[in-house]
Formats: structure tokens, C-alpha cells, sequence
């Protein structure tokens, strides 16, 4: 029996509400795992989620003996931000907030299931929900995959809410949507001494100011205009009082990029301005990089199935490339995948401590994980799905 829109997006509502309230950090989502547990395994789901992983849910319904499996992912790890937005369901976990949106995900995730469970006899393959830890440190999809978490799949999908987009607005593309990420801290060594004989000292200060200001050449005169890189210095370090040069100071921040040649270049560039301007000012350096999830590719083949089944449910959009990162990264580069951006009408954008998002954008996603995990299995199995 269909179930009425109506009585679901009530439901994902108040589920939302509830995960929203008792957000949890990375790798520390215990009682949101319990929950979701318990929510499918109620739905009927065989729950299939590797030991090896203590936080998380993976589970399966479908026919146990086909061999086309689809994967449905969403996070499900809040951030340390407090919460600033008034709301009557706002975090009761003091100092962490479900500030990206992560509540939406699984909601949405959670409606799929319930649409999936409601046609479970007409599936032509197995849907497989992976319900993933820790994306906001960039380490739950490697680790779900080292589990075993997306062994034998198909293809998989997945979204991001988009604060900027309205209700029922889905944004895909083929190809980078999201970019790579890598970190960077460095930190000069010098000599300490009176700020007004600096000549009795080395001065790192000067040394980081200089560093940071030629960085800004990576992009304006070393990349490819037509391949977009970010290198933002983000946070600076170094003394602690007005009349004294320090030993030591330091900064660090991020580069983004959209394709492996100027990932390449960007930190090739950088090793080089950072040992250089070192070498010049007769310092000591230390530079430590972090290699982040790299870009969000979606597949060529399978992009334009999605986009043509999405088209038949919401308006479809073709979605700026955003520089912000996506763990699902890593899936992407093991299984055919489509990642799309799904309007969540926000107030402001992620990460935000006052970010308030439209309830009503919950159906649509739930919606678009359903339709198109069946046209993909109708798509790996070679069967139609008329029956929608």
C-alpha cells in the first residue's frame, strides 16, 4: 500500500527534529547508531553492518539472492559548534550541533527506507543503506570501505543538503561537483629577542607575513585559470606580547582543487615557496600536509540515468561545482557513483551556528533516494520499473 506523503513527511519531521537535538561528534555516534538500528530493523532490514565498525549502520532489504546491490549513503556526525538558532528542538548536547545537515541526510535516508520497505516484494535487486560515521574528519568512508561496507555494490549515491537551493531543487552534473581538500600547517623556527633589537634574533614573524602573501602566487600566476584552486591561510600564530619577537610562529589553512594535475601542482608550488622563503630569511620550517578526500566525481555513464529520473520528480538544476570537500570521495573512486545537491532552503550556509533548514525538502530527497535506486536496479538487472 503507497504511503501517503502527507503521514511520511510528518514523520521524517519529527525524526529529524530528534536527531537534530542529540547531535554526536565524529566516531562518537553511539546512540544515533542505536537509533538507527532500531528504526530498521522495526522496517524489517537485515542489518549487516561490519563489526569492525563501532559507530555507523549498515543494512540490506531485497531479494537475498540477486546480485545487483545499490548503495544509498548518508553521514551522520554533527560538528563542536554551538548552537545559536533559537529553535524549540535545538541541541541538548552542549557544544556540538548538527550544523551541516547531517540530521537531514539520515531523515531522508530513513523515508527511503520506509518507501522501500512499502515495495519491498517489487525490488529487482538489494538496496543497501549505509547510514556513515565521521565525514566531518574526512575518515568514516574509507573506513566503512576497508569494512567491507561497499563490497559487491553496483553503484552508489548519495547528497548534500544545499541551504542555497529551494525545496524540491536537485542539482547534478557529470564529472568534479565537489573538490579535493588537503590541509597544511607550517611552522618557522627562529630566534626569540627584545623587539627593539631585533638584529639580536631571527625573526620568524617577518618570515610567515612574507610566506603567506607569496602563496597567494600559487593560484594567480602558477595553476591553470581554467582549473580551479583555492590556498586560503586561515589561521596564524606566533608571540605573546606586544615587545618581544618569538621563537617560533605558524599558520595553516587549506587548498582546494578539482583535478589531480593541479592538486599536483598546487603542492609541489607550495613545498617550494614555504622551503624558499625559509632559505631566504634563514629559518628553520616544518610543514606538515594532510591529504584530504579527494574530488567528488560523479560517473559518466550512470550521471545521465539519474539526471533523466530525477527530471521526472523535481527540478533539476545544473549545480555549481562547490570547493567545499565530501568523504564520499572515497567512495566514488571504488564504485560507480552519483552525488547530487539537494535544496534544503537554509537561512545561511553549512557550518553555520544559526543554520535553520526547511522540513518540507525532506520528502523530495527521500523521494529521489527511492526513484532512483530503483531506476538503477531496474538499470543493473535489465528490468523496467513501471510500478512507481
Amino acid at each position: 500500500m503507497a504511503i501517503n506523503d502527507k503521514t511520511l513527511e510528518d514523520k521524517l519531521t519529527k525524526v529529524r527534529h530528534q536527531l537534530h537535538q542529540h547531535p554526536e561528534l565524529s566516531n562518537q555516534e553511539h546512540q544515533t547508531t542505536l537509533f538507527l538500528n532500531s528504526y530498521l530493523e522495526t522496517l524489517g532490514y537485515h542489518i549487516v553492518t561490519p563489526q569492525k565498525l563501532l559507530t555507523g549502520v549498515i543494512a540490506e532489504i531485497g531479494p537475498s539472492e540477486s546480485n545487483v546491490i545499490i548503495g544509498l549513503r548518508s553521514d551522520i556526525d554533527a560538528l563542536p559548534i554551538a548552537e545559536k538558532t533559537g529553535l524549540n528542538y535545538a541541541s541538548v548536547n552542549e557544544g556540538i550541533m548538527h550544523a551541516c545537515g547531517h540530521d537531514f541526510h539520515m531523515a531522508s535516508l530513513l523515508g527511503a527506507a520506509e518507501l522501500l520497505a512499502d515495495q519491498a516484494n517489487k525490488l529487482t535487486g538489494r538496496v543497501r543503506l549505509i547510514f556513515q560515521p565521521a565525514e566531518e574528519i574526512h575518515v568514516g568512508a574509507q573506513a566503512v570501505a576497508e569494512a567491507g561496507g561497499i563490497r559487491n555494490l553496483n553503484a552508489i549515491i548519495g547528497f548534500h543538503n544545499k541551504p542555497d537551493l529551494k525545496v524540491n531543487e536537485i542539482g547534478i552534473l557529470s564529472g568534479g561537483l565537489m573538490a579535493a581538500v588537503d590541509q597544511f600547517k607550517v611552522t618557522f623556527r627562529g630566534q626569540g629577542t627584545h623587539a627593539a633589537m631585533p638584529q639580536l634574533g631571527n625573526d620568524p614573524i617577518v618570515a610567515l607575513t612574507s610566506t603567506v602573501n607569496t602563496l597567494q602566487t600559487v593560484v594567480s600566476r602558477k595553476t591553470d585559470p581554467q582549473s580551479p584552486v583555492v590556498v586560503s591561510v586561515t589561521h596564524i600564530d606566533g608571540g605573546s606580547t606586544w615587545n618581544v619577537l618569538p621563537d617560533v610562529a605558524w599558520f595553516e589553512g587549506t587548498v582546494r582543487s578539482f583535478d589531480l594535475a593541479s592538486r599536483q601542482l598546487a603542492r609541489e608550488q607550495f613545498y617550494q615557496i614555504v622551503n624558499g622563503q625559509a632559505a631566504t630569511f634563514g629559518l628553520a620550517v616544518d610543514i606538515s600536509w594532510i591529504e584530504g578526500p579527494n574530488v567528488v566525481n560523479n560517473d559518466s555513464e550512470l550521471t545521465p540515468i539519474v539526471i533523466e529520473e530525477t527530471k521526472q520528480h523535481a527540478k533539476l538544476l545544473t549545480p555549481k561545482p562547490s570547493n567545499a570537500g565530501e568523504d564520499f570521495s572515497y567512495f566514488s573512486q571504488k564504485v560507480p557513483s552519483v552525488f547530487a545537491f539537494i535544496g534544503s532552503a537554509g537561512t545561511t550556509d553549512w557550518h553555520h551556528d544559526d543554520l535553520i533548514i526547511d522540513d518540507r525538502g525532506l520528502l523530495p530527497a527521500a523521494r529521489w533516494y527511492f526513484y532512483t535506486a530503483n531506476r538503477l536496479l531496474a538499470h543493473f538487472s535489465g528490468t523496467t520499473t513501471n510500478d512507481r
